[in-house]
């Protein structure tokens, strides 16, 4: 990678845990044909990294530190993170066409939603535009806005009341026509962290709609996205990417990732898939270990770019050091060089952009 712009917390000082991105050959041609930029998140390392193609040498990089960064979506102007405690918004604020010192876009936080400790793991805005998320540690699919830490609407039909525990792990849902419409739950349980004894095989995705089941005997499923007419799940405790036949409840699989995956948005013809190293207890006694083992590989950590007409992982970035796992993926659209300002340090104060200036008017 030559002559690449890289800015982050830790860019220019010795960094104390230093991760490293390798980016196959035409990354770089990938990202310029579909003009996007990328950015992920991984909770473990507490960073989201921003990748764009540059402007025709090197790779543009920027990386942030947060509190457990998690789940990103995007939004008309920038994207939503969530974090341990928080859910913030970034916006883009440069003018369209605008440079700052050589990056096309300049994400600054822009406003704060205190949920407490709720675990917060996917982010939505619906039709109403309503700011929507799963909080797993409350079961539930719920709206934020200032009248409570969440406003819970929707939760499984076994689980019996709001409670803080994490009883079936809900960690993802979608829209449809902007309405909210598929979750995915570890296991159908009504007791505190009940999910984990339905790690291997009790997986579900559900209607929100209707409150019937989809399909059931997943191995952790992930990230249910609707794309081209079709629901689209990542089964993180096999490591397969494919799509829900929503009339036969059949799982019909597409790729093979070789780690958990987890983070999942398309562009074009291309799924954008996180995949992560199991790290710990709750990764272990999962079908992926058989995969792994039978295919004779070792889990990565990375960004791969899936061919969904045929399967085929055409792009991938690999993550070494000390960023193993990922959770969240986005892209970001017509950005080449995205700057990302975070939360630490005076960095922000220096950015002073106006809004419509109405003063003068009589």
């Amino acid at each position: 990678m030559s002559n690449p712009m890289v800015v982050g917390d830790d860019a220019h000082k010795e960094p104390t845990a230093p991760f490293h991105l390798n980016f196959t050959p035409g990354f770089q041609d990938w990202l310029g044909r579909h003009d996007v930029g990328l950015a992920f998140s991984t909770y473990a390392a507490g960073k989201v990294v921003m990748v764009g193609r540059g402007r025709g040498t090197g790779f543009a990089v920027s990386e942030r530190t947060f509190d457990m960064a998690m789940a990103i979506a995007t939004t008309e102007d920038g994207f939503m993170l969530s974090m341990r405690h928080q859910v913030w918004r970034f916006a883009n604020s440069l003018m369209p066409g605008q440079i700052h010192e050589g990056w096309d876009r300049l994400y600054l936080p822009r406003e704060c939603h205190v949920t407490g400790a709720v675990d917060v793991h996917d982010l939505a805005i619906d039709r109403k535009q309503r700011l929507l998320t799963v909080a797993t540690g409350y079961n539930c699919v719920a709206s934020l806005d200032m009248r409570g830490s969440f406003n819970p609407i929707w939760r499984p039909p076994f689980v019996d009341a709001i409670v803080g525990e994490d009883r079936c792990h809900l960690n993802g849902f979608c829209l449809e026509n902007g309405i909210p419409a598929y979750v995915t739950i570890i296991g159908a349980s009504n007791v505190a962290s009940g999910w984990r004894e339905h790690r291997a095989a009790g997986g579900l995705v559900m209607d929100m709609r209707s409150g019937k089941t989809v399909i059931e005997g997943m191995a952790m499923p992930h990230s249910p996205r609707l794309y081209r007419g079709k629901l689209w799940v990542l089964e993180a405790g096999t490591g397969w990417f494919g799509s829900v036949d929503r009339q036969n409840g059949t799982f019909e699989k597409v790729a093979w990732c070789p780690g958990f995956v987890r983070g999942l948005r398309f562009v074009g013809n291309y799924a954008i898939i996180g995949i992560s190293k199991p790290r710990n207890k709750i990764f272990e006694g999962l079908p992926l270990d058989d995969e792994l083992r039978q295919r004779g590989q070792e889990p990565v950590c990375g960004v791969y770019l899936v061919n969904i007409e045929n399967g085929d992982i055409e792009q991938r970035i690999d993550i070494t050091g000390s960023v193993e796992e990922l959770y969240d993926v986005i892209a970001l659209p017509g950005a080449y060089a995205p700057l990302l300002i975070g939360l630490q340090g005076d960095e922000a104060k220096k950015f002073v952009f106006l809004g419509p200036d109405t003063s003068g008017r009589k």
